[in-house]
């Protein structure tokens, strides 16, 4: 069964509970296998069954609960969004000033003391009428609108809480003001509380207005990235260069770059050379020099020659839109901790209300008089402060930040889930060749052990690894090239995994590999024995060559060639950094035991894993994981896919394949070590802001919802003000927010 998987808006979200009634619902859509829903990006991700499941279907479940999709419109660009988010805090603006300014005239003209200096008009309970109504029915209209959808559908949100509690207040009030003398007979002064109904209202108006502005900064990662496609390209066509949109370049279509230009899409160089700044993908500032058959990629710098290349990527297949696409991903997926907000917020809103219930019941009883009036207010305050919108914002605030600046780095990180798990690493497996190695081996050492001379074991190796894709073949296949080597045909080519490759050249059947397979083949390799030492331990990698002449004769060690790569200049400060942080790092090479140890030891490695064949790598990531280890690999190749979904994180360099990309949930595109302790270090930093945004958002309501309800009340006389416990509720969100916001300024590298 396929599965398709569809992101879209969402709007009327404002809070914690809000997500959990819109998961629900969406689950409960037949065909849905899974739904995510994100309050910091204000969207729903959705796994389904194409066949059962309609974007009319999705739209249903969402307008059911009091809530509007945006599916029709998942295709608007960021412009179109941007400036729908415009309209909104313009929209948001105006009522934050007239809610505010109304509401400060009732203010000044009904509170004890501070009334005394307001004109007489002011004070006129009539005035404040006429004041608080387009306050409460205007500006809170939004709030009625998503109570009456939620109840209508027995669901409550934060909006169900002011609604009521703003309700109150003003519904008080105006039976006050229009029958005075019924507040009198059952012992109560006439005074209404409409400066409260208001002021509530654009106080928290006010903080969704600067939530809303801070969590435009959470996403700037994605802004940047967009803003760094090209918009034309000058392509060759029918003779001719044409500048052209970018969303018109075709594969195949011929480009030139000028010095001082982006390059417009993904390609190969076919004319020319050029030193290029790839900084805005990998966050490398020191320009990379290309040449003929070199790989480009669109959205970075050219910065001195004019070359030509064709295009090979184009639209959404191209790494900056890959990039683009993983990082909105990474920020829409849900954190492991943020179940346990989502919990409590399910039951939060209900609960709220009871308490609600019980404030009221208690002070109406117990309460000194005017206990109806102690009784509302107190109910007020406790409807108002207890929102839970930043239980909702605490973690996927965090998680934006955290992988947006990831993406800057280099480091594409795939979900929250793993930039989670990442803080908890003790234990890293690096693959050797291609990752702790440029796998870019050189010949080092050809030694015969018979009448064969060297140029003619070059070129039977050559030959016979022409056919290998092994990184070792095809640095004996150079150095063969380089020698202007003639190579000649293999017959009945084989490769032996994790040993070697057999073949016919000329009537001889030819071996060549490792150990392994001399052993395999009963190669008596005696004389070899101290050379091989010799070299090994200078940390080459010796593979043999074994000739046998006839069938029925047995093979005869005919000689060595040795083979050593060049270790990453990154690798071995990379090593120390996560040394530093008290990390195990462990080597796995298929390498024999003693050039696996020489490397391992140039490096500062002590736990060298060698001889493991490909499909053995997996094999061992999960041994180290049965000794209580969190473990990441990191690794380049398709043999090291399952090592790297067996992983608790999978760290996949960026210049290794897609299969072994696509099976790791953290990539380095800028294929330096150094930032696999960068990823780690971000891991640790997000999640201590998470923890702390949640200790706040927890901390606040268990603390100012007992206060709300009086309890301070019997031993202090004190009070909770609702229109205080408006600004409480409206900074915590705002706090949150800007919590998350300093991540910006860590340094993880």
């Amino acid at each position: 069964m396929s599965q398709n998987k569809k992101t879209f808006s969402i709007k009327g979200m404002h809070c914690a509970s809000c997500v959990m009634i819109l998961e629900e619902s969406l689950k409960k859509v037949d065909g849905v296998s899974q739904a995510t829903v994100n309050l910091a990006t204000e969207k729903a991700t959705v796994t389904y069954d194409p066949s059962k499941v309609t974007d009319e279907k999705l739209s249903s479940a969402v307008s059911n609960v009091g809530y509007q999709a945006l599916i029709t419109e998942e295709m608007r660009t960021e412009n179109d969004e941007q400036k729908e988010k415009q309209r909104e805090l313009r929209d948001l603006r105006r009522k934050v000033s007239v809610s505010l300014v109304f509401g400060g005239l009732i203010l000044w003209g009904g509170f004890p003391g501070l009334m005394k200096t307001a004109p007489m008009f002011l004070q006129n309970f009539w005035v404040q009428l006429i004041l608080a109504t387009p306050v409460q029915f205007w500006a809170g209209f939004g709030f009625y609108r998503a109570t009456i959808s939620a109840l209508k559908h027995r669901t409550a949100n934060m909006d169900t809480l002011v609604a009521i509690g703003t309700t109150v207040a003003y519904a008080y009030s105006v039976v006050v003001t229009l029958l005075p003398w019924l507040a009198e007979k059952i012992g109560i002064e006439p005074m209404p509380y409409f400066d409260t109904a208001a002021i509530i209202i654009g106080l928290i108006l006010l903080g969704r207005y600067f939530e809303a502005k801070a969590k435009a900064g959470t996403s700037e990662a994605i802004k940047k990235l967009i803003g760094l496609q090209a918009k034309t390209a000058r392509v060759l066509r029918d003779g001719k260069e044409v500048d052209i949109q970018i969303s018109e370049v075709i594969i195949g279509d011929i480009i030139r770059v000028r010095p001082g230009e982006k390059i417009s899409v993904d390609g190969i160089i076919v004319d020319g050379e050029s030193s290029i700044d790839e900084s805005m993908i990998t966050g490398e500032s020191i320009p990379v020099d290309k040449a003929r058959g070199d790989v480009v990629v669109g959205a970075t710098m050219n910065k001195t020659g004019t070359f030509t290349f064709k295009a090979a990527k184009v639209g959404t297949d191209t790494m900056l839109a890959q990039i683009i696409k993983l990082v909105q991903e990474a920020q829409g997926s849900k954190a492991p901790i943020q179940r346990l907000a989502d919990l409590v917020s399910s039951y939060f809103v209900p609960a709220v209300i009871m308490l609600a219930f019980l404030t009221f019941a208690v002070w109406y009883i117990f309460g000194p008089p005017p206990a109806l009036l102690f009784a509302l207010l107190n109910t007020v305050a406790v409807l108002i402060i207890a929102c839970p919108c930043a239980m909702g914002l605490a973690t996927p605030t965090a998680i934006m930040v955290g992988t947006g600046k990831g993406a800057e780095q280099g480091i594409l990180i795939k979900d929250a889930e793993s930039l989670e798990t990442a803080h908890k690493i003790n234990t890293i497996i690096f693959d050797k060749t291609g990752t702790l190695t440029k796998g870019q081996p050189e010949v080092t050492d050809i030694t015969s052990f018979g009448s064969t001379d060297k140029d003619e074991l070059l070129k039977l190796a050559a030959s016979i690894e022409k056919g290998s894709e092994h990184s070792l073949a095809e640095a004996i296949v150079k150095a063969a090239e380089a020698k202007q080597i003639f190579l000649s045909k293999v017959e009945k080519f084989r490769a032996i995994p994790g040993h070697g490759v057999e073949g016919i050249i000329d009537g001889k059947r030819i071996i060549f590999g490792n150990k392994r397979l001399m052993d395999k083949e009963g190669v008596d390799i005696g004389l070899a024995v101290n050379k091989i030492g010799e070299m090994e331990s200078g940390g080459k990698t010796v593979m043999m060559i074994a000739i046998r002449q006839t069938e029925g004769e047995s093979f005869k060690l005919a000689g060595l060639i040795a083979v050593a790569d060049i270790i990453k200049e990154s690798a071995r400060q990379g090593l120390v950094a996560l040394q530093k942080l008290g990390i195990e790092v462990v080597m796995i090479t298929g390498d024999n035991q003693r050039t696996a140890s020489a490397i391992g030891h140039s490096l500062g490695i002590t736990r060298v894993l060698a001889e493991v064949l490909p499909d053995q790598k997996e094999a061992e990531v999960r041994k180290i994981q049965a000794e209580g280890k969190v473990v990441a690999m990191v690794g380049d190749g398709i043999n090291d896919a399952p090592a790297l979904a067996a992983a608790d994180v999978g760290i996949a360099m960026g210049s290794g394949t897609d299969v072994a990309i696509e099976a790791a949930d953290i990539t380095l595109i800028n294929k330096d070590l150094r930032t696999v302790a960068a990823a780690i270090v971000l891991s640790k930093k997000t999640m201590r802001t998470i923890r702390l945004n949640l200790f706040w958002a927890f901390g606040y309501n268990v603390v100012l919802i007992p206060v709300a309800m009086g309890a301070l009340y019997p031993f202090f006389g004190l009070l909770l003000n609702p229109i205080l416990a408006s600004i409480a509720m409206a900074t915590s969100s705002i706090s949150v927010v800007s919590n998350s916001l300093l991540l910006k300024r860590k340094k993880i590298v």
